[in-house]
């Protein structure tokens, strides 16, 4: 049985690996067919890419598009996309900007309550400046010994209506999936189990979803417990959506999952990579 990660991060945006680097754990891992997502950036494809060849590990050019849904932040994966359409491009392009506005917003909220130059100690985390992000935030307060975990930060600093936390307008459902099916990709909604729906919106959020062209949702990911396995399944099958497997890697000692450690999707489903040369 093939072992599929199609969703992971670098240091492109907020992993901690290299792109060359990733590709390394992931053949290690026993990874055979990989995809690197970084948020709302392809400026490591290229080099993936190459990595992988290297191995000879199939791989899959991928993105993790950041969308607002009923006011909340949801992200859309694409996967199989030509990295170098100009709409693709141009609409990530505008969905990075504002990271820097929304940054310093958060350190001064973080500065009021006792966590000094946030700001600055969060770049001492980023690859790609562009793509300052709450997990580089999250890093910095960790460095500094208030919490032991990415998960505590968030907790008690960065997570929603928390004191460090700043909404950002991102792009729409329909944009996102618009741009990946226009790159010639497939849109899977990421690690569905984050988010803060009533069954009633997810309802809605699944059926604009296969409206505007989205295919696939992830079912095993490392964003999802394992109960949320079977769920999310159930799920795929209700709605007709493509199944997607993913650790959502960010870095070593920091992730619930590494690469290529999750169990197989649930029988029944037809993965995303179904018909895929691989």
């Amino acid at each position: 049985m093939l072992n599929v990660d199609l969703h992971c991060h670098s240091n492109i945006s907020d992993g901690t690996l290299t792109p060359t680097a990733l590709a390394a754990r992931a053949k290690k891992n026993g990874v055979d067919v990989w995809a690197m997502t970084d948020h709302d950036e392809v400026s490591g494809i290229a080099e993936a890419r190459i990595a992988a060849a290297a191995l000879d590990m199939n791989y899959v050019p991928g993105v993790e598009i950041s969308i607002t849904w009923a006011g909340q932040t949801v992200h859309i994966v694409g996967l199989q996309i030509d990295e170098k359409n100009q709409a693709l491009v141009d609409g990530l392009t505008a969905t990075r900007g504002g990271r820097e506005e929304r940054a310093r917003e958060m350190a001064a909220q973080l500065e009021a309550v006792g966590i000094h130059d946030a700001f600055q100690g969060a770049l001492k985390f980023v690859g790609n400046p562009d793509l300052i992000s709450r997990t580089h935030f999250a890093r910095y307060i960790m460095e500094l010994g208030m919490c032991k975990d990415l998960n505590e930060v968030f907790s008690k600093y960065l997570g929603d209506d928390k004191p460090g936390f700043v909404p950002h307008r991102w792009a729409t459902l329909q944009n996102s999936v618009e741009w990946i099916t226009g790159a010639g990709g497939i849109a899977v909604i990421a690690h569905p189990g984050r988010y803060k729906f009533s069954d009633l919106a997810f309802d809605a959020l699944f059926n604009e979803f296969k409206e505007f062209g989205g295919a696939g949702i992830e079912v095993t990911t490392g964003s999802h417990s394992v109960d949320q396995y079977d769920y999310y399944a159930k799920v795929a099958k209700t709605y007709g959506f493509l199944a997607s497997r993913g650790s959502d890697f960010h870095g070593p000692g920091e992730s619930r999952v590494d690469l290529g450690g999750l169990p197989p999707l649930p029988s029944g489903l037809k993965p995303v990579w179904h018909d895929w040369d691989i």
